[in-house]
């Protein structure tokens, strides 16, 4: 019996203890549950079940940040603070290159990172450090972000290599920084009326597409500094100043939208152009002089010198508009190259004149009698096209006599019709006919004054042209 009763009481105290020890157990494995789920409360705002801190965390990423930013609970199709004052939307921009610039589409090509800043308190989270977390562009597809577009722009693109090359930052507080990187082709409206000595003033537009100034205000964020560069270097111009303004647009169906623009002067350089078109124009036209210190007989020289010169105008014009948009006004260059062929072309017709007054003056030299009897005229004119002053005299024309004279006996004679008006109109005449005569008895005189007119000519046109332009 007392065996029976020990028994009882040894099994009934190792029972108890068994019970103690599992209390306790279940206590601290409560209490750890509670502690986890307290510290999972405050670090994920009681979202997050403990049980995926076992799972593997580069799979639950995505789904953290989203409940960690509460996007389920709101909808970002709608801008912030909808139904209230307009949302203000900082921008900034760092020009990272311009990649090309065409006179024919008049467009220009370039590359930057574009920069947003606003507040969405939907996307407020909690931080013991108040550090920001970044994200990528599979985040942005899923919340709200300022629709910004290029005004007047034909091609533009995110760069996608080897991801999209998007950025978005959000802050404990809500503040947002989104940036990304893209290349916009834009139209930039040319003026070549002074070209190539031409200052080109470009400009990107932004612009927010769907909201207006009473939903979004677009601005600067750090004014006249928002706006950076990298060192650019161009092929045919010089970036002499890159500066930020804002404005307004209006548009009659939507009303009034904040616009920000990105203005640019460009100079080109003339040294390019001096090599292609300008130095090559000026040697033809100083090419075309030499025709006037060779022999007026030559006419086969002559001739061919003249036509290869403006043969070699006409392709340097044509290489230059081919390459140039078709303006309805002239252009600088125009001017200096139709100008150049016009001096080209007066020297080919210099020797025209200088052929003809020398074959004129033979012709006259025949009627007179002053050929002698052996001289082969079909044989000279087969050969170079006039008549050689070896084989004839050339002799100059006597001055002709006027016919009004002081002499009392002349003037008894003169008939009571003639008056001294007439007289004098009659002398007038054959001045300007003796001048002819003089000219064309002495046709080596034309080559003579040509020497220095058309230098001095050609030379004053480049002093008022230069003057002008540069």
């Amino acid at each position: 019996m007392k065996v029976d009763v020990l028994t009882c009481l040894a099994l009934a105290v190792v029972s108890h203890v068994v019970t103690v020890s599992g209390g306790r157990s279940s206590g601290r494995r409560k209490h750890k549950e509670v502690f986890l789920g307290e510290n999972s409360k405050f670090k994920f705002g009681g979202r997050i079940d403990y049980k995926l801190k076992r799972q593997d965390s580069t799979k639950s990423l995505l789904i953290k940040s989203e409940q960690l930013l509460r996007i389920e609970e709101h909808d970002f199709a709608m801008r912030p603070g909808f139904g209230g004052a307009a949302i203000p939307v900082g921008i900034d921009v760092q020009v990272e290159s311009i990649d090309s610039i065409s006179e024919v589409n008049m467009d220009f090509t370039m590359t930057l990172y574009l920069r947003h800043y606003w507040k969405d308190e939907r996307l407020s989270f909690p931080s013991r450090n108040n550090q920001s977390r970044t994200f990528d562009s599979r985040l942005v597809k899923k919340i709200w972000v300022p629709d910004v577009f290029f005004v007047h722009s034909k091609r533009s693109f995110i760069h996608d290599t080897t991801m999209e090359n998007i950025m978005l930052r959000v802050y404990p507080d809500g503040n947002i920084l989104y940036s990304v990187r893209v290349t916009v082709t834009a139209l930039c409206s040319m003026d070549f009326s002074s070209f190539p000595l031409d200052t080109q003033n470009c400009s990107l537009e932004l612009e927010s597409y769907a909201y207006n100034e009473n939903d979004l205000m677009l601005y600067w964020k750090n004014g006249n500094d928002s706006l950076r560069t990298d060192e650019i270097v161009l092929s045919q111009f010089f970036i002499e100043h890159f500066h930020a303004s804002s404005g307004l647009a209006f548009y009659s169906s939507t009303g009034w939208y904040n616009r920000l623009f990105i203005n640019f002067i460009l100079r080109r350089h003339i040294f390019f152009f001096m090599l292609q078109t300008y130095f090559p124009t000026m040697l033809m036209v100083v090419l075309s002089w030499v025709s006037f210190w060779i022999d007026r007989r030559a006419v086969p020289a002559r001739v061919s010198l003249g036509i290869t010169t403006v043969l070699t105008m006409s392709t340097i014009i044509t290489g230059v508009s081919s390459s140039m948009p078709q303006v309805s006004y002239v252009k600088a260059v125009d001017i200096y190259l139709w100008t150049s062929f016009l001096f080209v072309f007066l020297s080919v017709i210099e020797y025209a004149a200088v052929n003809y007054c020398t074959t004129l003056e033979e012709m006259r030299k025949m009627k007179r009698g002053k050929i002698p009897p052996t001289f082969n005229a079909s044989q000279a004119m087969a050969f170079d096209g006039c008549f050689h002053d070896n084989d004839i005299e050339l002799t100059p024309f006597s001055r002709m006599a006027p016919t009004l004279t002081s002499d009392p006996l002349t003037t008894a004679t003169l008939t009571p019709d003639i008056r001294p008006a007439e007289g004098t109109r009659l002398r007038r005449q054959r001045s300007v006919r003796e001048n002819v005569d003089l000219l064309v008895s002495n046709s080596y005189m034309i080559d003579s004054y040509s020497r220095l007119a058309f230098p001095l000519s050609y030379l004053l046109f480049n002093t008022i042209y230069w003057s002008l332009y540069s």
